[in-house]
């Protein structure tokens, strides 16, 4: 048996990145030796195994044949026969298909590392179109490799996977799997670029893929086109390290202005309303997590009064917080307004802008906080109040701490 680190490890060592992940592969064994040498079985569709000092992947040389559409239409086959370099024939792109030997020695028979150098995102071979959740694995490495390019050739095989219908059976739960991961990335907007290039996106999201060509208020977005403006937020979000909930409510929070009707462009009066149906839609089908979806509704509902609360009077503050659920889930009001700030710098020359609405809405949840609810209850209860009453008791005090601190009136 020979143990050689593949895949990921190797590509990021040549390129200088830190490793965090090593995978091996194992030439010449069998289920059984690797059993009885310590190794763990972990693998429910091919044998892989856990080292077991290490617990690191390894995973037994194999081939894989195409046996249906999709994700899962493959037969496998492991065995002592498979030799390294049909085991690397096998992986999606020439930059994960190198191997190194304990000592160090490389073993690239596809030219991984002339791609690293020239910064190319090329497949191996055109069995690469048999897999395609290997479209969704080339855009995300797109949006981590910034400064990589999808080669021409595999560019072509990718479309003509999309017009194969390859994307269509793509299942949700492998979908959502590269899109989160792709959307965590350096820069996000590359993901959409690649997946709009090869046609996936109106396969995969047309709800996002439609945004493009459709304008809006230079006035309010100087980058004019939503779909431009989309993008840019996506970046923002990376740039100011966001979590996975918030870049999706980035992703969605412009969704209804794909349905704007032409002739009120380029207003888009109402979107917020429209948004959040097709963002229940996308996360539907795709299985989001409920954090995320959650997250993202509010947003896409209130977005807009976020941004204009600069004009809103104590009351009609207390309301928004009301609406966002601030005063039960402070920390994912703070998660909202993150998004929004992400939103409002995310337009052409407003990169750097600070965000008012943020501090000014912390300083109004705050001042909201600070009431004694319970005493106000009891106080609105011994005046003979019942039911709504004492919520809007509990308002009116709230709003009057926020008064205070922000120094506006209690009414709007």
């Amino acid at each position: 048996m020979q143990v050689f680190e593949v895949g990921g490890a190797v590509r990021d060592a040549l390129l200088g990145r830190a490793v965090n992940d090593r995978d091996w592969v194992a030439v010449g064994a069998t289920p059984q030796q690797l059993i009885e040498a310590g190794y763990l079985p972990v693998g429910r569709d091919f044998p892989v195994f856990l080292h077991p000092e290490t617990r690191e992947e390894v995973a037994l040389a194999r081939t894989e044949r195409k046996t249906a559409p999709g994700y899962h239409g493959f037969a496998f086959h492991a065995a002592p026969d498979v030799s390294l370099e049909q085991d690397l024939a096998r992986r999606d792109l020439t930059i994960n298909a190198i191997a190194r030997t304990a000592d160090g020695t490389l073993i690239d028979p596809h030219g991984g590392r002339r791609d690293l150098e020239a910064r190319l995102l090329r497949h191996v071979s055109p069995a690469f179109s048999e897999d395609p959740v290997r479209i969704l694995r080339v855009a995300r490495f797109a949006a981590r490799f910034t400064d990589f390019h999808v080669a021409p050739e595999t560019m072509a095989l990718m479309r003509a996977m999309v017009a194969a219908g390859e994307a269509d059976a793509l299942v949700p739960e492998r979908v959502w799997q590269e899109l989160s991961r792709g959307l965590m990335e350096a820069k996000p907007s590359r993901l959409f670029d690649v997946l709009r290039d090869c046609g996936a996106l109106t396969r995969l999201l047309p709800e996002v893929d439609r945004l493009w060509g459709v304008p809006q208020r230079a006035d309010y977005h100087p980058e004019v086109d939503t779909g431009v403006h989309l993008m840019m937020v996506l970046d923002m979000s990376a740039h100011l390290q966001a979590p996975l909930t918030v870049r999706y409510a980035c992703l969605g929070h412009d969704l209804g202005k794909g349905t704007t009707p032409a002739e009120v462009l380029p207003r888009h009066t109402g979107h917020e309303g429209r948004s959040v149906a097709l963002l229940r839609a996308v996360s539907e089908r795709l299985r989001v997590p409920t954090d995320c979806r959650e997250l993202a509704e509010v947003v896409a509902r209130e977005h807009g009064n976020i941004h204009r609360s600069g004009e809103f009077g104590a009351t009609a503050l207390v309301r928004l917080l009301d609406r966002c659920d601030a005063w039960r889930k402070p920390a994912r009001f703070g998660e909202v307004l993150l998004a929004c700030e992400c939103d409002a710098r995310g337009r052409l020359g407003l990169q750097d802008k600070p965000y008012a609405s943020a501090p000014r809405l912390r300083a109004a949840l705050a001042a909201g906080q600070s009431v004694d609810t319970a005493a106000v209850a009891a106080g609105a209860a011994e005046r003979g109040a019942r039911g709504p009453d004492v919520g809007r008791a509990i308002q009116s005090a709230r709003g009057g701490a926020v008064a205070q601190v922000l120094g506006l009136a209690e009414d709007d």
